[in-house]
């Protein structure tokens, strides 16, 4: 059964993380926010100590590098007696959570440990992992013609001798000017639908890879995110993520499984900023005169102590649904599931408490006195990235009433 009880192990790893978004995260958070497509400097000692840990065999303080365990082989002959552990996907999914209490924008820029690097450690075979164990990859998936579904993937990768020679468009790269490669999904046959899509790494340096643009953005602004131009690009034969055969049975499940080690890890950093949000509200509410009592009905509590209940609530689930998600990773059981349920929830409760706040605040949460205005701003596109509230929902309506694609559009 799931143990909700942190280990140690992880609970150290967590509160190092948190230390980084409290000393090098907060102070610099407004500053980027104002300054965007500033690269912040300020994560250059941070990416030199996060490689020294690492290398000592210390868990990651980011966040988006999660997927694989790095337990021992003592630990791992342990979980094998027990049936039970928390590994790579736990650890990053709390880590993801603190260091966006600090700011998530600057949690998304951290060096070595992008969203590619997840799905790098979902599907890489063990040769590509030492490849490509030290890489800082960004992932590249939605093109102008599409934003969710993402089996309607209209890059092509085409084999050609020992190389792949990638050509199409892809937007909102997240780090996608500041990685050393990207993961792009293309399809190597478009006639054969979305058994066909493969995630192919491609280093920065490729021949025919360019950034067209970066874009202007809501929040987030400390993240740099990218048009990316592919044309006649060409990379290494072997650089395809998975198996280059095309299995129409097993059909779109191999890229898939990224989203089921991404999606907790962006509930985690919506349930990071919510949390930020209700502690600064609760700081606010509590200097105005409002009690916020758990021994009183909340019918018989100020209004905004009601409603700071109820949020609080939400963002309990919400850290709760992501936990099982991330448990159930490291546990080596299906977890898509769980994986989109925690995504919506947290998405939907990140967008709802940082806007609250913003409001039970008033001029105060307006304002830029605080960061919760911010926090509004940033919180919107963790329920959009990695799969939309609406297409989170569809697949989980899917998994419960048993519907393929084609049944429950």
């Amino acid at each position: 059964m799931i143990n909700l009880e942190l280990p140690k192990k992880l609970r150290a790893s967590a509160n190092q993380a948190h230390q980084v978004a409290q000393e090098i995260f907060r102070p610099i958070s407004r500053k980027y926010d104002l300054a965007e497509h500033d690269y912040p400097v300020e994560l250059d000692t941070m990416a030199a100590m996060v490689e020294g840990l690492a290398d000592s065999g210390t868990q990651k303080i980011g966040g988006a590098a999660g997927g694989r365990s790095d337990d021992s082989a003592a630990d791992r002959h342990a979980t094998e007696l027990l049936g039970n552990t928390n590994g790579g996907n736990m650890s990053a999914l709390l880590n993801a959570l603190e260091t966006s209490w600090g700011d998530v924008g600057l949690m998304l820029s951290i060096p070595y440990q992008g969203l590619g690097n997840a799905a790098i450690a979902a599907v890489a075979a063990d040769e590509q992992l030492k490849r490509f164990g030290k890489v800082w990859a960004s992932m590249a998936i939605t093109e102008p013609s599409f934003g969710s579904d993402s089996a309607a993937v209209s890059t092509t990768a085409v084999l050609d001798g020992d190389e792949w020679v990638l050509n199409g468009e892809k937007i909102f790269v997240t780090a996608g000017q500041r990685s050393t490669h990207i993961v792009v999904w293309a399809t190597v046959d478009k006639s054969l639908g979305r058994a066909a899509i493969k995630s192919f790494v491609v280093p920065r340096d490729a021949p025919g890879l360019s950034v067209a643009r970066l874009e202007h953005k809501l929040g987030i602004k400390a993240s740099d995110t990218a048009v990316l131009l592919l044309q006649d690009c060409r990379i290494p034969k072997d650089n395809i993520l998975g198996s280059p055969e095309v299995n129409v049975e097993k059909g779109f499940a191999g890229v898939m499984q990224t989203f089921d080690n991404t999606r907790p890890l962006v509930a985690a950093m919506a349930i990071g900023v919510a949390r930020a949000a209700l502690e600064e509200l609760r700081s606010i509410l509590t200097a105005a005169g409002v009690d916020i009592s758990y021994d009183v009905p909340v019918n018989n509590q100020h209004a905004a102590a009601a409603e700071f209940l109820r949020m609080e609530a939400d963002y309990e689930s919400a850290y709760l649904l992501a936990l099982r998600a991330a448990w159930m990773a490291d546990n080596k059981k299906p977890n898509s599931l769980e994986a989109s349920m925690s995504k919506a929830k947290a998405g939907r409760t990140g967008t709802d408490v940082t806007l609250k706040a913003v409001e039970l605040a008033g001029a105060i949460g307006y304002s830029q006195r605080t960061l919760l205005e911010k926090w509004g701003r940033d919180s919107k596109i963790l329920d959009i990235f990695e799969g939309t509230q609406q297409i989170q929902q569809l697949i989980v309506a899917r998994r419960i009433l048993g519907k393929t694609s084609a049944e429950l559009k």
